[in-house]
């Protein structure tokens, strides 16, 4: 829990940001406000691309640290810094010089159009910042510095949101530049964040040195082997996602937007515990496994799973019960149609939330163990052959929905209900699939396959170097006394 609370602390932190940009973009008028909520699901996907770095980086120091591989550890660091800040770079080039079509390919009208496209070119601009930066705090989880992770982010989010009135206004010396003043105030926030990640990097917190700036393509394929498939999975809901929002417009009109876009803001906030939680568990199990203790690394999982579907399975009781109060905490004018289909989908919602906590827990010890193309195949079902053909029975026999692509046929008619269903639904069908597969892979060696294969090699004579003798002393009653708790649990 240690290394979870500044985890959820850094999510809850992103959100508060996510609020407060709604909040002043809101005095420019609804059409600013539309401008920036069209480009979600664009700067969703584009920040998918940046995962690899991220994730791999987390993944591969903490199974390095868990090694005594201390210098293996920071070369990664280096290595996920220098490919988010080139990926950064060539993706966001790219969406700056063709933010208009971008804009318009997801469905922006004439009057939105210029200001979504104005905003999601600079904000491309700031993509290798957020990527460098992301790359760091990476780093910093992996080798279980959760509080280091959090202050980047704390900088990050305070810029943004105290320079938002200023650039947006144009308060005491600043220009009014509008939403492209709120453009540049999220980029200058990933400056900041940046700043602050170097210095810690750079300082006694990781102790990155001159030494540590050797780049091989060895590091660089092990990066992308462990943080593509996570880059795969975010590609997967973000598109998904943009898909039903077209779906939810012609079988849900502006009241399904309303109560689909609030739905999605407080389970947002509800699976903050367990999206903390599930990266302090990734770190952990990475550890565990580098170190050669599988039965540690189960432990962590099963624990984890167990406090994510309960915290998350209270939060559900109360917004079951609750819906009509907690809705109106998100928008307090909420009335009509719109309150009530709102009611409807938050009490359908609150069903799945254990799920959903287990799932993040399992997942979790997944990519923590290297195995990261479960996540992608995982959510791959989940959204593609679960949560969008189940959705698409709320459209008109004679309606489709056609983006980017990819065509959503005629449904039933069965209206918003169904969109509400399929969202509970896979969420529930992820989360027997992924335990069952889960409980599969452990009872055939998950954790114990992978780090026999890392133990196999490694040089005898780093083995010997790694192990103080306190540790090898340790290791035996430690791991006899887990074992007795094992078989308990059949699940493992």
């Amino acid at each position: 829990m240690g290394l979870a609370l500044p985890l959820v602390a850094q999510n809850v932190v992103r959100v508060a940001q996510q609020v407060i940009d709604t909040f002043w973009l809101g005095r420019l008028g609804e059409t600013a406000v539309a401008a920036v909520g069209l480009t979600i699901p664009v700067l969703g996907l584009l920040f998918a691309l940046l995962v690899t770095p991220f994730v791999g980086t987390q993944i591969l120091v903490s199974q390095r640290v868990g090694a005594d591989d201390d210098a293996g550890a920071h070369r990664m660091v280096v290595h996920g810094f220098a490919l988010a800040a080139v990926v950064g770079a060539v993706v966001g080039a790219g969406v700056f010089l063709a933010a208009d079509p971008v804009v318009r390919l997801v469905g922006a009208g004439p009057d939105v159009a210029p200001a979504a496209a104005l905003y999601l070119g600079v904000v491309a601009l700031g993509l290798p910042l957020a990527g460098a930066s992301d790359a760091l705090e990476a780093g910093f989880v992996g080798r279980g510095d959760s509080r280091a992770s959090l202050w980047i982010n704390v900088a990050t989010v305070v810029v943004n949101v105290v320079l938002d009135p200023f650039l947006i206004f144009g308060w005491w010396i600043f220009p009014a530049r509008g939403i492209e003043g709120a453009a540049l105030a999220t980029v200058a926030g990933y400056a900041a964040g940046l700043v602050l990640a170097l210095g810690l990097a750079l300082g006694p917190r990781m102790d990155l040195a001159r030494r540590h700036l050797v780049l091989t393509a060895a590091d660089f394929r092990e990066l992308l082997s462990v943080g593509a498939p996570i880059t795969g999975q975010q590609v997967v809901s973000q598109s998904v996602r943009v898909l039903l929002v077209g779906v939810v417009a012609i079988a849900g009109g502006a009241a399904g937007l309303a109560a689909y876009t609030v739905g999605a803001r407080v389970a947002s906030v509800a699976v903050l515990p367990s999206r903390g939680l599930g990266q302090a568990a990734q770190s952990m199990v990475g550890q565990n496994v580098g170190a050669d203790r599988p039965i540690r690394a189960r432990r962590t999982t099963r624990v984890g799973v167990a406090i994510a579907a309960g915290a998350l399975a209270l939060l559900g009781v109360v917004q079951w019960f609750v819906p009509g109060p907690v809705a109106r905490l998100f928008v307090p004018d909420l009335s009509g149609d719109g309150l009530a289909l709102t009611v409807q989908y938050l009490t359908i919602l609150a069903y799945g939330y254990p799920a959903i906590g287990a799932v993040d827990l399992l997942l979790a010890g997944f990519n923590g163990a290297g195995r990261t193309r479960t996540s992608f195949v995982a959510d791959l079902l989940k959204y593609w052959a679960v949560r969008l053909p189940a959705a698409a029975l709320a459209l008109p026999a004679t309606a489709s929905v056609s983006l980017l692509g990819v065509t959503v046929a005629p449904g039933l008619d069965l209206g918003m209900p169904a969109v509400f269903w399929a969202v509970t639904g896979s969420n529930v069908v992820a989360a027997v699939g992924v335990g069952a597969y889960y409980a599969a892979t452990v009872r055939k060696g998950l954790f114990t396959d992978i780090a026999d294969g890392e133990e196999a090699d490694a040089a005898p004579a780093d083995d010997a170097d790694a192990a103080p003798a306190d540790d090898a002393d340790a290791a035996p009653a430690d791991d006899e006394d887990l074992d007795s708790d094992a078989t308990a649990d059949p699940t493992d």
